[in-house]
């Protein structure tokens, strides 16, 4: 069709552009003002906002400096400073000049911290200040007797270099018998009985800190021995002990302190005045507490009980919470110690007004189950080694955005990704923002080839000067879209909940276990006309047309005269209507076939009938199991163990929008390109003379219920063409972790018993044993098929799937995929050894014959049955 005419006037915009002017949201009281600013390319930006440091030069935040600008009162272009598909981004950060280092400024990265030198740096002059450890003692005894008390309770000697010599040699349990507070803090305090010895002749002692000491790795037998010897003793190295009372809330509601360290006022109750109570992160097992209560603390309104492994039960902690008056401020792990969902946990405290920071009327109102208004952002972490590209690469996810080309002919297979600039980018999220921001396509000379893209800016709420900007990272995204777990991708949400749901779903997995229902295996009837006529084949595919040379079957050019239709294109109810299919021609495809070749389907029919079996690596659907895995990330991230995934698209082929990283906002980022798996990575593969490589078997399926299945013997190796590595560099490198080259890359074919026998050789295995566990994974999976999905039988379908395998360093194979209607071009164009059975000449040109032989006629050459 004819290219629309150039949009020179503001009609002849919006007749270009409406579809996009609709789809950004943007007011139409604003499409005038963007049409202005697009054709003469003004970014007024500068005038009406400024990007400021925040968060200690880890961040970077938009200020409006300009006057008031009311709710839609006008709209900003941002320019996107780099703009990139995946696969090309880190050539691009090495190639294109500039890139890196103002991508590195952007995402504020290019900060090159090196410890060593900043402690040296520190350092200098030191020695001409810094008292000694001696000098600190007697000061504090000089500064008691000028207050006229020469009792000193509170004593701080940290980062002094104080040995467990020196500890004795200060005598501080002499010159001090009456201390309550003690911080030796940072020092290098090793032998635990020199230590323990000494400090237990403090009888009056309430808090110990040895944080930061060598001895504090033997921090378990070192607290025995200081509360045998300190029975007083409520807060040891941070932690609440368990003879915790008075004095420990007490410092923790700052009514004790260094200036304050004992309360004077006899008679009185000194936790009474206490508003604010946070005892996060203490170790407590248990609140009750005599001391703990509204007798003592009737004004208590607002309570932080995060971190802590409570053990009371979830009545008592109610209960208890409940008898505060005044309390209307709670911070609580979800789940945690009050359970996992906020809605309940806000209707037990009906006085609260705030949980984690977040209104109870909102938390009724969306229904959230985890709520937390006070989540800390995640910012990038580097060293001082790593390079500016990599260091780009790890925090780019913070920041892109993307969109994806299309015109009427088609979807673009891939996505853009892309970075606004340096004022786009300091916009912060918000749950409540009070600006909007979209992608725009501004189409110049009215085609696809003239855009050029931008993101649009404009305000959704009035805004005063000085006010921070903000936008909803997830805008248009709710809980039934699972928005507080995608929020990790952006902050630190608690790791209890995403645990604890990992923790759920691998129970889940592990009660999966379902009876096969499935009919012992029968002979089915080949396919015969009452004429005495071929079999009329239809058929879109070449190499069926070309290789289907038996004498059997005719090919058709007419679908409607087709005994078998063989075909690579879906088809449906609709399409038989349209082309008038009938229930007596065979098709090659079964129904419901889905729950085979869409890799979520495949891992939830595998799952359902199997569990987790060891040649399933652990997958994930992201569009409803993101939480599990990301508790399956913190997992491993808390055990150390390797966190490479490997995201792959439902339904499409070819490895296209395929992504390899260790990166967990990464991972959920991706979500934003399509619906898509997550898988484990298999980190370590099995090689061939060090390069990665996997095995496309074919499967041919003459019923469901009898389950006849038979497993081609020819079958084929792909080779990646770049040795295997794990460098971070190499996951952008496509030929080094994937093996598919029909379609990119060079196809490094190698003759199938060749590879076996090499294989061999190199790992000192047979053969024979890795496909007995191939045969044995592959009828598991269609037996989980036939199982889980019985409405896939049906008489008149018969097909061939291809099934792609990995093996692991120890030999086992690992599931791919499953393919519908394979691409069979090398087992038509290469003659290969059958090196099972017969050990014949299996002739490349007759593939299709002894398919359609097995399928149709009842034959079993050159196939095995499963």
């Amino acid at each position: 069709m004819p290219a629309a005419a150039p949009p020179r006037t503001y009609e002849d915009f919006v007749k270009v552009h409406g579809v996009l002017l609709a789809a950004s949201g943007l007011p139409r009281s604003l499409h005038r003002r963007l049409f202005d600013k697009l054709s003469s390319e003004t970014f007024d930006g500068g005038a009406y906002f400024q990007v400021e440091p925040c968060e200690e030069g880890r961040q970077r935040r938009l200020v409006l400096t300009a006057g008031a600008l009311p709710r839609e009162s006008d709209v900003f272009l941002v320019d996107h400073a780099w703009t990139f598909r995946l696969p090309d981004a880190y050539n691009q950060l090495l190639e294109v000049p500039g890139l890196a280092q103002r991508m590195a400024a952007l995402m504020c990265v290019d900060i090159d911290l090196n410890p060593s030198d900043a402690e040296e740096a520190e350092g200098v002059g030191e020695e001409n200040f810094k008292l000694n450890a001696a000098d600190v003692v007697e000061n504090e005894i000089r500064e008691a007797k000028e207050k006229g008390n020469d009792v000193v309770r509170w004593l701080e000697l940290e980062e002094m270099d104080i040995d467990d010599d020196m500890l004795l040699s200060l005598e501080v349990t002499s010159k001090f018998p009456d201390l309550l507070a003690l911080s030796l803090c940072g020092n290098k305090l090793k032998n635990v009985g020199v230590v323990a010895e000494e400090l237990t002749k403090f009888k009056s002692l309430r808090a110990l800190w040895l944080n930061n000491n060598p001895v504090e790795k033997c921090d378990v037998q070192m607290e025995q021995q200081i509360l045998k010897g300190c029975p007083g003793l409520e807060i040891y190295n941070s932690r609440f002990t368990p003879n915790y009372g008075e004095w420990a809330l007490g410092f923790c509601g700052g009514v004790y302190g260094k200036d304050n360290p004992d309360f004077g006022h006899q008679g009185e109750s000194p936790l009474k005045n206490i508003t604010s109570l946070d005892l996060s992160d203490r170790c407590i097992r248990s609140l009750k507490n005599k001391p703990f209560s509204p007798v003592e603390m009737p004004l208590l309104s607002h309570l932080n009980i995060r971190g802590n492994p409570l053990e009371d039960s979830v009545s008592e902690l109610f209960t208890l919470l409940k008898r505060f008056p005044s309390l209307q401020s709670l911070e609580v792990d979800i789940p945690g110690p009050l359970g996992d969902n906020a809605v309940e946990i806000a209707e037990s405290l009906p006085s609260i007004y705030l949980l984690n920071g977040v209104k109870a009327s909102k938390i009724f109102e969306t229904g959230k189950l985890v709520v937390d208004s006070m989540l800390q952002p995640r910012f990038p972490e580097w060293t001082a080694e790593e390079s500016v590209v990599d260091r780009v690469v790890n925090a780019m996810w913070l920041y892109v955005m993307t969109y994806r080309l299309a015109d009427e002919e088609k979807l673009d297979e891939s996505s853009v990704w892309y970075v606004m600039d340096e004022l786009g980018s300091a916009l912060r999220h918000s749950d409540e923002p009070n600006f909007r921001v979209a992608p725009f396509l501004y189409m110049p000379e009215g085609t696809l080839e003239s855009a050029v893209s931008y993101s649009i800016l404009w305000s959704i709420r009035n805004v005063d000067s000085g006010d921070e900007c903000t936008r909803d990272f997830l805008f248009g995204i709710g809980e039934d879209k699972q928005r507080s777990a995608r929020l990790t991708a952006y902050f630190h949400t608690p790791q209890n909940y995403f645990l604890q749901e990992y923790k759920k779903f691998c129970q889940n997995l592990q009660s999966k276990r379902l009876p096969s229902s499935l009919g012992k295996s029968s002979f089915v009837r080949s396919l015969c006309r009452s004429d005495g006529e071929p079999l009329h084949v239809y058929t879109d595919i070449p190499q069926v047309e070309e290789f289907l040379t038996r004498l059997e079957f005719v090919i058709t050019s007419e679908m409607k005269d087709a005994d078998i239709i063989w075909t690579s294109t879906q088809v449906d109810e609709e399409v038989k209507k349209a082309t008038g299919i009938t229930e007596r021609q065979v098709i090659n495809q079964f129904p419901f076939e889905a729950c085979l070749v869409m890799k979520h389907h495949l891992a939830d029919t595998v799952q359902k009938a199997h569990g987790s079996p060891e040649w399933l690596q652990p997958t994930y659907n992201l569009e409803t199991q993101l939480s599990p895995l990301i508790g399956d990330y913190f997992s491993r991230e808390k055990d150390g163990t390797n966190n490479l995934w490997i995201l792959k698209p439902w339904n499409m082929a070819r490895t296209i929008d395929t992504t390899v990283t260790d990166n967990l906002s990464a991972i959920i980022r991706m979500m934003e390109t399509g619906p898509k798996i997550c898988q484990k990575y298999i980190e370590h593969p099995a090689l061939f003379q060090g390069k990665k490589f996997d095995l496309r078997y074919v499967v041919l399926v003459r019923s469901i219920n009898p389950l006849e299945l038979f497993l081609a013997d020819v079958f084929w190796v792909r080779l990646a063409n770049n040795p295997y590595t794990l460098e971070k560099r190499s996951l952008f490198v496509y030929e080094t972790h994937f093996t598919v080259m029909n379609y990119r890359g060079t196809i490094n074919h190698k003759n199938t018993p060749e590879f076996v026998k090499e294989f061999e050789q190199e790992h000192n295995v047979q053969w024979l044993d890795i496909h007995e566990r191939v045969r044995m994974m592959i009828k598991s999976v269609f037996e989980a098929a036939a199982t889980v999905q019985p409405e896939m039988h049906s008489p008149t379908s018969r097909a061939i799937y291809g099934v792609d395998v990995m093996l692991d360093t120890n030999f086992q194979p690992k599931l791919l995929e499953v393919t519908y209607c394979p691409d069979c071009t090398r087992a038509c164009k290469y003659d290969t050894e059958n090196l099972f059975g017969t050990k014949n000449v299996v002739k490349g040109r007759y593939f299709y014959n002894y398919v359609f032989g097995c399928l149709f006629l009842g034959e079993e050459n050159n196939v095995s049955r499963l």
